[in-house]
């Protein structure tokens, strides 16, 4: 059987390769780093992918990522184009990502979050599941900017990122590092594939001191796959599960003229603070193909958080313990039909059930003294769409798309005697078009509009008020062109915009856990991306963005916020990087990443904060086939850089000085 699976690689490969040139004319995507298996084919399977999607579409594989030494899986966003890293570095609260001017402050969290296609994120839109995964485990990210995908409705506000893990084969490997603020890593991976069946399993486990007092950091993973494929090859079917625990201090914030003169501490306040927090994401799937047009994808899934967390702002502030407690239980699935190699068509439906809890109380050295909110709620999201890929003209792709998505689910706080019942969001519509033309062998234009939502997250979506409030509708579009200019250079330039009708819940974290009101804004920008093989043996790529936020149409309590920047939104995002492969064995890289500055609050009084530029080093030495050894220096010019919020004055965390780690990885 295995070379009857063998021979129709090949014949695939070699009748993609003839189609190959056309396909890549008329998708949007661009590839970063090279991918462990391309699959290519004559005639496509499956869902459709999100190359389909004809969006800012890029995808990072996994020579950019699993050698990468990183605390947390956000920060491999980094080498992301147009991607924005919010850097809180507060224990198991580290960082956010966001993209298309919103910010990662947890106002409004506006990215979908999905590993290996499982939704991913916390009530609020948050991303603590990110931290799940360690970089060996990872084989790809994908990453859909805009609003033009209809296969994802909650949270799929700016556009969704897709992580990817190891599936299937016979490979192991294996990576143990140690380096700077007495951090210490080790990795494992190992696959094991026989006939129908194929097994993959992780263990992951980092400890750190962390750079500043206070800021020691701790976490496992283990993960399990097991996989079931028929002997016609038509169905499979599989379990994944994965369990993480972090424990991690917290040292704080810091004021201005502290965080400059002495980075690496934390105030005495802060002693007491941190948390710990408990993951599990389980899902079971199953793929089958009916015939040779038809095909089925369903999944089932569950995702638990439990998260305990003390912290403390200022002196004169008392200390919180702040719980998430959540259990989600969800199904996705879809149908594919192909009836031609000139049409595509799908519908999908999703369903997601949560279980919700989030109490507060203040707390004295970990000590609960008093209850201040004890929240509990339902939250239950329905939604369905259809898409469908039509190429009317040689070149041409015309992509329309429509979703539906509707919420139920009931609030009560027995610490406030209050019982309410979900917002009458209605049914919320949201059309989609997108549309491809290859304009010869070396560029191809393309354009799409769509309308996404966003609804209140916890207490803000629920009728606590007898004013009723409609979901804030996000439309927007984005035009532009991808170019092939030789053999060694290839890109993607493109503008974008992106209006919120009413945007309400901007997620507002004191006791109530209500919401304020931004108005309308709009967000736009202009990206421009390149990669460019300089040499047989080396690769150069570079990313920047320009981008706005503003509010357009205030509030009416707050006028004066017309016109002004949305908070914590740099204007530019850039990062370049260089790899080098020296010699057979040794392979050179030289990487960096930046933003500009930002506004603390939609008043845009005050200085902007938050700029900064990092510069990073890595050598790879192949020693044999079976171990290589590398060297990696992070912020190599030891540069200040800081994430800054503000209160009754500036409040900063100071970024990771230099660093450097030794690593050595196996192939078992």
């Amino acid at each position: 059987m295995h070379k009857v699976i063998m021979k129709h690689a090949l014949v695939c490969a070699a009748l993609g390769s003839a189609v190959a040139t056309v396909q890549a004319q008329e998708e949007s995507t661009l590839m970063l780093g090279k991918m462990e298996r391309v699959e290519i084919s004559a005639q496509r399977t499956g869902p459709l992918s999100a190359r389909n999607v004809l969006s800012s579409v890029d995808v990072l594989g996994p020579q950019l990522l699993q050698d990468q030494q990183v605390q947390h899986a956000w920060e491999l966003f980094a080498r992301a184009p147009g991607v924005m890293l919010t850097q809180f570095r507060q224990g198991n609260e580290s960082g956010k990502l966001s993209f298309r001017g919103f910010n990662g402050e947890g106002e409004v969290n506006a990215v979908k979050l999905l590993i290996d296609g499982i939704p991913a994120n916390d009530n609020a839109g948050g991303m603590p599941f990110l931290d799940m995964l360690f970089p060996l485990e990872i084989t790809g990210i994908e990453i859909v900017r805009g609003t033009n995908d209809p296969r994802y409705g909650l949270h799929n506000i700016a556009g969704n990122a897709n992580v990817t893990t190891r599936s299937g084969g016979n490979e192991g490997r294996a990576r143990i590092s140690y380096g700077s603020f007495g951090t210490r890593e080790v990795q494992v991976a190992q696959g094991i594939e026989h006939g129908n069946w194929s097994q993959n399993y992780f263990l992951g486990y980092a400890d750190s001191n962390g750079y500043r007092d206070n800021s020691a950091f701790k976490k496992y993973t283990v993960s399990g796959k097991w996989f079931y494929t028929s002997d016609d090859g038509r169905t499979r079917s599989g379990l994944s599960v994965r369990h993480t625990e972090g424990d991690g201090d917290e040292a704080g914030y810091l004021e201005a003229r502290d965080a400059r003169s002495h980075p690496t501490s934390a105030y005495d306040y802060a002693r007491s603070t941190g948390g710990n927090r408990a993951m599990t994401q389980a899902s079971v799937q199953l793929d089958h193909k009916v015939d040779g047009a038809w095909s089925l994808a369903t999944r089932a899934y569950v995702n638990t958080v439990r998260d305990l967390r003390w912290l403390r702002y200022a002196v004169t502030a008392s200390q919180q313990e702040r719980m998430i407690d959540e259990r989600h239980v969800g199904l996705i699935a879809s149908a594919t039909y192909r009836p031609s190699a000139l049409l595509a068509l799908e519908t999908g439906v999703s369903a997601e059930h949560q279980n919700d809890r989030s109490p507060r109380y203040n707390t004295v050295d970990q000590v609960r003294v008093a209850t201040t909110r004890d929240q509990r709620f339902r939250f239950d999201t329905y939604g369905a769409y259809v898409q469908a890929v039509w190429q009317p003209l040689a070149g041409l792709k015309v992509i329309p798309g429509y979703r539906v998505d509707q919420v139920d689910g009931s609030f009560n706080d027995p610490s406030k005697g209050v019982r309410y019942a979900i917002e009458d969001y209605g049914l919320i519509r949201q059309p989609k078009l997108s549309a491809v033309y290859a304009l010869g062998e070396g560029a191809s234009v393309y354009g799409n509009w769509g309308r996404t939502f966003q609804v209140g997250a916890g207490a803000a979506a629920y009728r606590s008020t007898a004013a009723s409030l409609r979901p804030s509708i996000n439309e927007g579009w984005e035009g532009g062109v991808k170019f092939a200019a030789s053999e060694w250079l290839d890109g993607r330039v493109a503008l974008w915009r992106q209006d919120a009708s009413d945007e309400v819940k901007r997620r507002l974290n004191d006791p109530a856990g209500g919401s304020d009101n931004l108005g309308r804004t709009r967000r736009q920008g202009a990206d421009l991306q390149l990669n460019a093989r300089t040499r047989a043996s080396g690769n150069a790529w570079l990313s920047y963005s320009l981008q706005r936020s503003r509010i357009i149409e205030p509030d009416p309590a707050a006028p004066a916020t017309l016109g002004k920047q949305i908070d914590h939104v740099p204007r530019t995002l850039y990062s370049a990087g260089y790899d080098w492969q020296v010699a057979a064995a040794l392979k050179m890289s030289a990487w960096a990443s930046g933003q500009g500055g930002y506004f603390l609050t939609t008043a845009n009084t005050g200085n902007t904060w938050g700029a900064y530029t990092l510069l990073n080093l890595g050598a790879s030495y192949r020693v044999s086939p079976q171990v290589t050894i590398d060297v990696q220096v992070k912020n190599l010019a030891n540069r200040y850089y800081e994430y800054v919020w503000q209160n009754d004055q500036t409040r900063h965390a100071p970024g990771d000085g230099r660093a450097i780690y030794l690593a050595a990885a196996f192939t078992l």
